[in-house]
This record gives structure tokens, sequence and C-alpha cells, in this order.
């Protein structure tokens, strides 16, 4: 009886380390992340290349950033964006899974024109917002900004990377 008892212990106390180890693992997946400067963008109107927003950003150009992007982050500032950079240029589609504020998605192609835009992308909604063309680039900035901006397919962006 006492090797029954003692065999149940040890296996509840496994099972609870189990269970305590996948609720850290969880919370360390869903913890917020922090917005750090990668780069610098402008935005400019097409036909007289004045500058009508300019946004400090994120750049998002490898697997884990580019699957991961804005998700679990409560909000972000207005003078800021994620650049998603791709190394082909082809037709994409974004959704907003774990994603906590809504965005305008921007699809720039390789020329560095904008494409399409993807207005007021509504926050954990999981349906398929495509690009009306092949895009290379994509810049996800708070909903409403691209029509305080004006913005509009055609417009343009600059961009770099700062150490």
């Amino acid at each position: 009886m006492r090797r029954i008892v003692l065999a149940a212990a040890v296996l509840a106390a496994i099972l609870t380390t189990n269970s305590c180890k996948k609720t850290q693992e969880k919370q360390s997946l869903t913890k917020e992340v922090s917005f750090k400067k990668e780069g610098e963008l402008s935005l400019m109107k097409a036909e007289t290349d004045s500058v009508v927003a300019t946004l400090d950003i994120e750049i998002a150009d490898d697997a884990y950033e580019t699957e991961t992007g804005l998700m679990y982050r409560k909000s972000m500032q207005d003078d800021r964006g994620m650049l998603f950079v791709f190394d082909d240029e082809i037709r994409r589609s974004f959704y907003m899974k774990n994603t906590e504020f809504a965005l305008d998605i921007i699809f720039i192609n390789s020329k560095n024109e904008i494409v399409s835009i993807q207005k007021n992308a509504q926050p954990l909604d999981q349906t398929s917002l495509p690009s009306e063309a092949p895009a290379m680039l994509v810049l996800e900035v708070n909903a409403g900004l691209s029509d305080q901006w004006t913005l509009e397919p055609g417009d343009k962006i600059r961009w770099r990377v700062i150490n």
C-alpha cells in the first residue's frame, strides 16, 4: 500500500511540474513586446514627391519576425510602424490574429510604390486581408492614418535601416 501511495505522490508531482512549466511557457509567449527602432521611413505623394509622414520603424525581415509582426502588443504610437521586408514580390495576405489594435496595412512593390491598402483591419480578426497587386514590402500603421495622410496607390515610400 505504501508503494502505491508513494507512486501516486511522485506521479502527481511530475504532472504538477509539467503543468506549471507549460503555463510559464504560455505566459512568456504572450508577454507584450516593446518597440525597437530599427529604421526610418517617409511616405510621399506621387504627384508632388512631398513627404506626408515620417515614421520610426521596426523591420520584420526573418521568418519569426514576419510571422509575429505586431502580435502581443496593446498599442503603437502614431509616429511608428512595422515594415515587413520579403525576398520576393508576390501577392501577399495578412491577418490580425493576436493583434490587439486596429491597423492599416499598406502593400508596397519593389519600386517602393504603394499598390494597395487594407484599411482599418480589426483586432484579433483572422480574415485574410490580401494585396491587390504583387508586393515586396508591407507597412503596418495605426488604423486611420492612411486616410489622414491621404495615401493612395501610386504614392511612394523611402526607408533606411539605422544602426
